[in-house]
């Protein structure tokens, strides 16, 4: 071997070493602002070849498809095709659920013809008072269906759970304790008093959120079908899962006559505000998609060095992405895309964003600048996005196509985050379904 191959070989070997030793050293998080320090974003409108998009036939056809190619393959992984074969099974009804506003109705969506495989058990509200199809969100929970409601005819979840004895969560299973343990991220009479429908189901339904839940979820299940035993570096991760299964919801909402299918939106709170971005992303028939509290690899800016960061996340998390996420641990400014194109590919449907004051893992200004420098895509449809580049202090939401809010507290979703987002949809998706 002559030297100048030797010298080439052990920089490789050096190169290597120093990129996996940035991924495995865990590096206090930055909360200072003044320590951010410099970053250039990917061109939101500017092709692969060059070209600036300023036509929505442009970026319809060209920019969009590239973005969401590039998620696909260094972020989120790839979504297979899958066929389904879908079935709903109305397994219970409750008319007078939520103290008699509204109609509770569980199904199981049968996915595929085969008893053993994955299913979702959906969980649909909708007022009583409604004269007409009404506008639903479409959202995961952490700890099942009984978490929602405090009722105890509703089933305690059987999945694996994180083990979380504040909720009832014991030995990874749902106890009696779990009941009515996340009501308050469920303001059911709230939404339904304004007129629309909520529909929710356990986000382990289809994988359990630990590093081997995809051997019991729909990824083992669908390895074991086609016979294979390795992932490819692009395959999707754990969000991807969780993003289709949003989608399979659709598919049932856009069957069920109560619910106006034009009119769905999909939110999600942290993680699963990652996941509902990513949905809404691929799937364009959610006609409004929310965010909160999401951070890193959801809503925030990875280039801001504030808060958690990629390297953070796949340590922690690596199994929500696919493989290939992890060669940006350290080294966010290599990555062909940011988090404001993940929100752009929302476009021209209404979105909207929301942080909390205390939530600093979670970049509150990485989020709204993210929402910031998504805009230029809704200007294409002549829209204005968030309206503002000054981020608002708390409690007084922004923005127009695109909306914001500040809100004074911790990493959680609460009922000051709904009232906003009622608000946000009857503006935006133009409603008028209040229920007296």
């Amino acid at each position: 071997m002559n030297k100048h191959v030797s010298l080439v070989i052990v920089g490789l070997v050096l190169f290597g070493t120093i990129r996996l030793s940035a991924f495995a050293q865990k590096v206090p998080p930055n909360t200072d602002e003044a320590k951010v320090g410099d970053y250039v974003l990917p061109e939101l409108l500017r092709c692969g070849s060059g070209q600036t998009v300023n036509k929505v036939d442009a970026w319809r056809k060209i920019r969009r498809p590239e973005i969401l190619d590039a998620f696909s393959a260094q972020v989120y992984g790839r979504t297979p095709k899958i066929p389904v074969h879908l079935r709903a099974e109305v397994t219970a009804t409750c008319t007078n659920a939520v103290g008699g506003l509204a109609t509770r109705t569980l199904i199981t969506l049968h996915l595929f013809n085969d008893p053993d495989a994955p299913k979702i058990q959906l969980m649909l509200y909708v007022p009583n008072a409604a004269r007409k199809p009404v506008p639903v969100f479409l959202g995961l929970n952490y700890f099942g269906l009984a978490s929602v409601e405090a009722d105890p005819t509703l089933p305690l979840t059987e999945q694996w759970m994180r083990d979380d004895k504040t909720k009832g969560i014991i030995n990874h299973r749902a106890t009696e304790a779990t009941r009515g343990s996340h009501a308050t991220r469920w303001p059911l009479e709230l939404a339904l008093r304004r007129g629309y429908g909520v529909a929710t189901y356990y986000y382990g339904d289809l994988e359990p959120d630990h590093a081997e839940g995809w051997r019991a979820g729909l990824r083992g299940y669908l390895q074991k079908q086609a016979g294979r035993t390795e992932a490819a570096p692009d395959e999707w991760g754990a969000i991807g899962v969780w993003a289709w299964g949003l989608s399979r919801a659709m598919d049932y909402l856009a069957t069920n006559p109560a619910v106006d299918a034009k009119r769905v939106v999909v939110f999600g709170h942290s993680r699963h505000g990652k996941t509902a971005l990513w949905a809404g992303a691929q799937d364009e028939r959610f006609a409004a998609v929310i965010s909160n509290n999401s951070g890193e690899s959801g809503a925030a800016l990875a280039r801001r060095d504030f808060g958690e960061t990629i390297a953070d996340s796949v340590r922690a998390f690596g199994f929500w992405y696919c493989e290939n996420y992890r060669r940006y641990a350290g080294h966010a400014a290599e990555l062909p895309v940011d988090q404001h194109m993940l929100l752009a590919l929302s476009a021209p449907r209404p979105l909207y964003v929301a942080s909390a004051t205390e939530d600093l893992w979670a970049d509150p200004r990485g989020e709204f600048l993210s929402a910031v420098h998504a805009a230029p895509a809704y200007r294409l449809f002549g829209l204005e996005g968030l309206g503002t580049s000054e981020m608002p202090p708390p409690e007084h939401p922004v923005g127009q196509r695109i909306g914001y809010h500040l809100r004074t507290g911790k990493h959680d979703i609460t009922a000051y985050d709904w009232e906003q987002y009622l608000n946000f949809a009857d503006r935006e998706l133009k409603l008028n379904h209040k229920v007296k």
